[in-house]
């Protein structure tokens, strides 16, 4: 209970598990912890302009942007006269509550049920699909999206399919930091 509290970063609480019960190295759970969350240096990107303005709310914006959040409320067409803020603020919140619940609930009593998880491993990858894709129809221009696809398949190519992550990540990093306002004036949200 305390980890989903604490560690609102599924993937990063499974490997906390193994990270608790190994050898104290805080140097490697910063290391892992970043190469698993890395896609989250271009949620934030994204989201800097949406945060301007959140007041206090800002830094639980930011603790609670996971994969949910970030699609609702970089999505979402904020109706007129709601606070664009509180509208973020409970989007995160009430998925925090839902992953807190969850793995709770799925602690206490996942022992007692049983089913094959066999061909599940495509909700991932279907969820990412789904999020590139809200965000292709949303954006008018495009050149982001197909600079990361671009370089993505570039390093594929260069690299191999077990090695190009990382430096694609890094790259992809790099030029849309330094395309960030040639973008943002453009229209292209980074």
């Amino acid at each position: 209970m305390l980890m989903s509290l604490t560690i609102f970063a599924g993937s990063v609480e499974f490997v906390a598990v193994n990270l608790l019960l190994g050898a104290f190295n805080p140097l490697q759970a910063l290391a892992m912890t970043l190469m698993i969350n890395a896609r989250h240096l271009f949620y934030g990107i994204s989201m800097l302009d949406r945060y301007k303005g959140t007041g206090w709310k800002k830094p639980y914006l930011i603790f609670g942007m996971c994969d949910e959040s970030f699609s609702i409320n970089y999505t979402a067409e904020i109706p007129a006269g709601v606070d664009q803020g509180w509208f973020m603020f409970f989007v995160t919140f009430l998925n925090h509550m839902y992953w807190f619940t969850g793995s709770t609930l799925g602690g206490i009593f996942g022992s007692l049920i049983h089913f094959n998880t066999e061909g599940l491993e495509f909700v991932m990858t279907a969820m990412f699909a789904v999020i590139f894709l809200e965000q292709w129809l949303k954006d008018k221009n495009h050149t982001s999206a197909v600079l990361g696809l671009g370089l993505s398949l570039l390093f594929l190519a260069a690299f191999g399919a077990e090695n190009f992550i990382v430096p694609a990540m890094l790259a992809i990093l790099g030029v849309l930091t330094l395309l960030r306002k040639p973008l943002a004036k453009g229209g292209d949200s980074v």
